[in-house]
């Protein structure tokens, strides 16, 4: 199992390379469509902010926008846009209790081996009333069958995702493993009908399946299939 510091500073010479289109464009556009009715007027905190991408859309709209990351290699990126980072593990962060009012976090939780103490630092800093925007892998999905049964795939010049710790989580798993004082208050699911990603890069088929995507993410009956699950959590008290 490789180190995820040695991983990510590998992978953030490339990481940007794929992201302004397709596939992963709309993964953010959905992340960033749960997190956006939270941000205005909104101190907020991106655990896991990589490069920046969002944390800079984030910034827009948010009267202050923070991230940490633990591969110096991401964040070096990050403060060439001028963004405002610092190196830290999301189980040790260097803020105060009630530092936030939102604290979100995309594409990481799922690479957490100690996921409890991972939340508890997240709702730390957190203020009493703040929100949480949490990103699971989800275990009811296909895109978690196939990856069971389909070999390693390379995700950097040296790594395949085989190779780098990735926890899949149900609804019901999270639920059990968010500290106490964290209420659910909704769930949006992110590639719930994409079952070939090369598809959202045909002109005429992408376009059609990205909306039916933002469509499908709200909807009760499909969301909890999406291959992502995303967590909106109230923290209790004022």
């Amino acid at each position: 199992m490789r180190d995820n510091r040695s991983y990510y500073d590998e992978f953030s010479s490339w990481y940007e390379r794929e992201r302004n289109h397709g596939y992963h464009a709309l993964v953010d556009r959905l992340e960033l469509d749960a997190l956006a009715p939270f941000l205005p007027g909104a101190s907020v905190l991106e655990a896991g902010c990589g490069t920046g991408l969002l944390l800079a859309r984030a910034g827009r709209h948010a009267r202050l926008a923070l991230g940490v990351d633990l591969s110096r290699g991401m964040l070096e990126h990050a403060r060439h846009k001028g963004l405002g980072v610092a190196q830290a593990t999301i189980e040790r962060l260097p803020f105060s209790d009630h530092a936030f009012d939102v604290v979100y976090s995309f594409k990481v939780l799922a690479h957490v081996a100690r996921i409890e103490a991972a939340l508890a630092e997240l709702a730390r800093v957190t203020r009493p009333g703040g929100t949480l925007v949490l990103e699971f892998y989800n275990a009811h999905s296909l895109r978690h069958l196939v990856r069971r049964l389909r070999p390693g795939l390379k995700i950097s010049e040296r790594t395949t995702d085989a190779e780098v710790f990735t926890r899949f989580d149900s609804l019901e798993d999270v639920r059990r493993a968010l500290p106490g004082g964290l209420r659910i208050v909704g769930v949006r699911g992110v590639r719930v009908l994409t079952l070939v990603p090369q598809l959202l890069d045909v002109p005429l088929a992408g376009r059609a399946l990205a909306a039916a995507e933002r469509t499908a993410a709200g909807l009760p009956g499909l969301r909890r299939l999406g291959g992502f699950l995303i967590v909106i959590a109230h923290k209790e008290g004022r």
